[in-house]
């Protein structure tokens, strides 16, 4: 069923000047219960690898905007104004031209320990939100053609009036070095988050595909100094298709493998799928990762 249009403003029908870069996707908290008593905001991000921006919106203005302390335009479902897009809009976040807002997962009221001997109210829990950036591009003889992607810990917490103004707080990469990536063929870089709240890992792991680095398991139970809990680089099949990339105005092709898509449910599971035709993979923690889920 149709409910109507939106996105940022300077998208409306009519505007002039530049248009703002297209939403890839939303994750919604849901109305009450919410998550962990969170409910009716919606976390945006437009622009997957460059002029990305992060928006956090009220559901419930979006859905109603009769809620909005001035009344909706005649025509807001098919053809908002400017005033339209921005009433349920509560706050954004504008990155860098060189980098992007792929992925907005919200990790809600999560306690940050190194601030608990702080004075209330800072030693409260946080509102977070992990923003993935999508990495372009590919790599070879020891290049990577585009920017680096990383992986971003945004503050929008409600009580401390952050989500009007986020502010990223935090960063995590995966060291190039570690295996050559740049020379490994393909993407290089992160580019999405699983989403589900599941409370098997909600709070304590993120996990994150990171193209020709595999899956990495992100430790947030200290969110101001994320760290790698594991990893897992899939091998190449006879199916993994390869990709090329021009360096030096020479063309290099390379088989590799590009780990496209992470999701998690409720057994512990992780399941990762390629976009080389790698094809998917179902994996679980083992060792010291798996320590954290179980504490």
């Amino acid at each position: 069923m149709f409910v109507r249009n939106y996105g940022l403003s300077g998208q409306e029908p009519g505007s002039s000047g530049a248009v703002p870069t297209g939403v890839h996707g939303m994750i919604s908290t849901g109305p009450p219960p919410g998550i962990r008593g969170i409910s009716d905001r919606i976390y945006a991000g437009h622009g997957t690898g460059s002029d990305g921006i992060m928006q956090v919106v009220d559901r419930r203005k979006l859905l109603d905007p009769t809620l909005c302390s001035t009344p909706p335009s005649a025509n807001y479902r098919k053809r908002p104004t400017a005033a339209d897009l921005l009433c349920p809009q509560i706050g954004r976040m504008d990155t860098s031209p060189t980098m992007g807002a792929h992925t907005t997962f919200p990790v809600l009221q999560q306690p940050v320990p190194e601030f608990g001997r702080n004075a209330a109210p800072g030693n409260a829990p946080r509102d977070l939100v992990i923003l993935v950036n999508e990495a372009g591009g590919n790599t070879a003889n020891g290049v990577c053609e585009q920017n680096r992607q990383l992986v971003y810990v945004v503050d929008v917490t409600i009580a401390t009036g952050s989500e009007a103004r986020p502010m990223g707080v935090a960063n995590f990469q995966v060291p190039e070095a570690s295996e050559n990536f740049c020379s490994r063929g393909g993407r290089f870089g992160s580019h999405a988050s699983n989403e589900s709240f599941t409370e098997v890992f909600y709070g304590k792991l993120v996990f994150v595909s990171w193209f020709n680095a595999g899956v990495r398991a992100i430790d947030i139970r200290e969110p101001w100094s994320p760290r790698e809990a594991g990893f897992y680089v899939p091998a190449t099949t006879a199916n993994t298709d390869q990709r090329c990339a021009t360096i030096g105005g020479q063309e290099i092709c390379k088989i590799a493998i590009q780990t496209n898509n992470v999701e998690v449910d409720d057994r512990g599971l992780i399941y990762a799928v390629d976009r080389a035709n790698t094809g998917l993979h179902i994996l679980e923690l083992t060792g010291d990762a798996r320590k954290i889920i179980e504490s």
